[in-house]
């Protein structure tokens, strides 16, 4: 049995021929894995994406805004560059351009950047040379009411995606690669979307700006008509909800799920 399936409707779905040879069974996160190792004649049995189960009913938009000094109306930007060394360093340069352009013509426009434990001190040592505040934040807690208290969100492409998504806040997502993986990736992807909610929808509910795209002025632009259109954004989110119910929220616990096909197969075996 095989635990989330290799992400063959990204690039090289041979490897779900590979393997259907190897396991007897696998549990997927994403509910579109089936079909695409089924017709090698695996059984697949989808047990719910662990992030969809994430609980903000702690999280508290008024302690956020109390903790940085915004009013209860005043605009969030919240900055999500990575969790790595290696997309700190490639996104951060580009998100603080583009936060630069936004808050020459927004002051009140509030900065977050929840940073994780691997890449916080780095984080804070770059925001520092910024030449307007930028409100460096640790700890699943604070992430959270982030999150919740949100206006429009800029985020590098990964989990965090879907649990923005979660928490109801409109995103523009990016992301940039050394350029000779991009090329070599590049030719491997089958996909169009690198956002799982986007893959689940099949269309760009919330906008990639990869690699050459992921610069200043794009990034600018799009969270700019965000930040200016309230119907754009609850359009976004209404839509970002839809993809997230395809993509199995509000189902069982996805480790009750494994658990219990688990020990089905176990007794159909006994």
């Amino acid at each position: 049995m095989k635990y989330v399936g290799p992400q063959v409707w990204a690039s090289r779905p041979g490897r779900a021929k590979t393997a259907a040879e190897v396991f007897d069974h696998l549990l997927s996160i994403l509910a579109f894995d089936a079909p695409l190792f089924e017709e090698h004649g695996l059984p697949v049995t989808f047990v719910g994406n662990p992030a969809l189960n994430l609980d903000f009913s702690r999280a508290d938009p008024v302690r956020l805004r109390s903790q940085i000094g915004a009013g209860p109306d005043d605009p969030i930007l919240l900055v999500l560059p990575g969790s790595r060394p290696s997309e700190i360093a490639r996104m951060l340069p580009p998100f603080e351009a583009a936060v630069n352009r936004l808050k020459r013509t927004r002051t009140d426009l509030h900065v977050v950047i929840p940073a994780a434990p691997t890449v916080a001190e780095a984080v804070r040592a770059r925001v520092a040379g910024w030449p307007h505040r930028a409100h460096v934040l640790e700890g699943d807690e604070a992430k959270l009411d982030a999150m919740k208290a949100a206006t429009v969100a800029l985020a590098c492409s990964g989990t965090v995606t879907t649990e923005l998504a979660l928490a109801g806040v409109p995103m523009v997502v990016a992301y940039r690669l050394g350029p000779v993986t991009y090329a070599i990736l590049k030719r491997l992807i089958r996909t169009k979307w690198v956002t799982l909610f986007n893959i689940a929808a099949q269309d760009f509910v919330a906008p990639e700006l990869i690699q050459d795209a992921c610069n200043a002025e794009r990034l600018t632009h799009e969270i700019a008509q965000r930040l200016d259109d309230k119907a754009l954004r609850d359009a976004q989110v209404a839509r970002q909800y839809e993809a997230l119910d395809r993509m199995g929220r509000g189902g069982p616990d996805p480790n009750d799920a494994a658990a219990e096909a688990v020990l089905k197969l176990v007794k159909a075996r006994a």
